[in-house]
């Protein structure tokens, strides 16, 4: 049986070396609810621990129901204020949401060209985003924010002739060390989020209009069920990682 998205994957990935926890974070998604369930507990426990995290939700979520009494607009609203909600239960400092329309995210320039001037004021050290790259089915929100945040970390962001309006206006370039590629079908990096859990939970339930009337209680038979599968209590997210290091500095001179 496939493991259920919120538990945060499928098989152990092998041991990477931890990353330390960053002083700046940014999460970049395609909708409302998406970074709780991929990565709830890995932004709760950066929270903790003192990181500034920022978030980027890049449409509305408005086609996200089944209620056919439910019109866009409205839907759109709603998310809005389930993903504030989850934002303050984690302890994310800012929530920047775009509003573009839910299934139609298209990999252009505009877009592009504002996801790196984000990345230009926050100035993230880590970025966790969707793995544009995962083979089979990919919702195209997910894949295309996965490519359009890929670019514009490598190597968009940190060449300062790109998109140069933003050094116009003060934004200087910058160099993102670490990506983290949520829904991964390869995982290659696990985040222990086992003292976060809870937190993350608080985080999911405040997208009632996409849980389907699910309860903590139904939550927490789950989390237990995922427990006694694989005989111990650690509960982790997993990502692919990629590793974006600057270049040495040259040598002195002997």
């Amino acid at each position: 049986m496939r493991r259920p998205r919120w538990l945060g994957g499928k098989a152990p990935a092998p041991e990477l070396p931890p990353l330390d926890t960053p002083a700046r974070a940014m999460v970049v998604m395609a909708h409302p609810d998406d970074a709780e369930f991929v990565c709830g507990g890995t932004v709760a426990k950066w929270c903790a621990e003192g990181c500034e995290v920022t978030y980027v939700v890049v449409t509305g979520g408005d086609k996200g129901t089944h209620d056919e009494s439910m019109h866009p607009e409205k839907l759109a609203a709603i998310r809005e204020e389930e993903q504030r909600a989850a934002c303050r239960a984690l302890g994310v400092k800012e929530c920047v949401l775009l509003g573009h329309p839910d299934g139609h995210t298209v990999d252009e320039e505009e877009l592009r060209g504002l996801i790196v001037r984000l990345i230009r004021i926050h100035r993230p050290e880590v970025i966790i985003t969707w793995d544009a790259f995962r083979r089979g089915f990919n919702h195209r929100d997910h894949r295309n924010v996965g490519v359009l945040t890929a670019d514009a970390v490598y190597p968009l962001v940190r060449d300062r002739l790109a998109y140069p309006r933003d050094e116009e206006d003060g934004l200087a370039s910058h160099q993102v060390n670490e990506i983290l590629l949520a829904g991964s079908d390869d995982p290659d990096y696990a985040v222990d989020v086992t003292e976060h859990w809870e937190r993350r939970l608080e985080a999911v339930l405040c997208h009632a209009s996409q849980i389907g009337g699910r309860t903590r209680a139904d939550f927490l038979r789950m989390r237990d069920e995922q427990i006694a599968r694989q005989g111990h209590a650690r509960l982790e997210e997993r990502f692919r990682r990629w590793s974006i290091r600057r270049p040495p500095p040259p040598r002195a001179p002997r």
